[in-house]
């Protein structure tokens, strides 16, 4: 009896522990969707906007605002979830706290749809808190890899990582690009590990 018990309750841990990879893989890869999706169909409703004059989130004041802030937060809201997911599948401190500074950008990109620029100042440190977040959590994340003898996971993670950094590097006419490029590299990495968390691969 004592026996069965045991051995159900551990099936009963791999199948928990199997819907919370799927979930995780899940809102790893609809999260960029989501919000490159509302952002470049704002983009496509607001005709002032240009690559070389705008920042993106120009886009939270302008006509099209509620789709593009909506996106933002809805984006952040899953990224949180498949941060969290992060959190609770890697054992070692490196990749865990990687994944806190996961956790906190995509706090950040909520609050960066929450406070647009009509919020004043906070815009600001939330876009600021967003991006390098983003690239010290892949960092982060890469070095425990490394560290955890995935050095090919951890490689690749540290190249998207320092390329989440390297736009921020130049000086631009507006900031658009760097931004594009920098969430870009970053959300890239997320849905790859998505698809691995759906394979059940984390």
């Amino acid at each position: 009896m004592m026996w069965m018990s045991q051995s159900t309750m551990g099936t009963e841990a791999e199948i928990s522990k199997g819907k919370r990879l799927k979930i995780t893989g899940i809102c790893g890869i609809a999260a960029p969707v989501v919000s490159f999706s509302c952002i470049f169909i704002a983009i496509s409703l607001s005709p002032w906007f240009t690559w070389s004059g705008n920042a993106l989130s120009d886009l939270g004041v302008g006509e099209a605002w509620w789709l593009f802030n909506s996106g933002l937060i809805a984006g952040g809201i899953l990224t949180a979830v498949f941060a969290a997911g992060l959190l609770t599948t890697y054992g070692d401190a490196a990749r865990r706290f990687g994944a806190l500074l996961f956790l906190l950008s995509a706090f950040s990109l909520v609050g960066i749809g929450i406070f647009s620029e009509a919020a004043g100042r906070i815009h600001f440190y939330f876009s600021v808190a967003f991006f390098a977040l983003l690239a010290l959590s892949l960092v982060a994340i890469g070095v425990g890899n490394i560290l955890a003898k995935f050095r090919k996971v951890g490689a690749l993670t540290l190249i998207i990582g320092f390329l989440a950094a390297l736009p921020w590097a130049f000086t631009w006419s507006a900031v658009a690009v760097p931004e594009l490029i920098s969430a870009l590299a970053g959300t890239a990495w997320a849905a790859i590990q998505g698809v691995k968390f759906l394979l059940g691969k984390p």
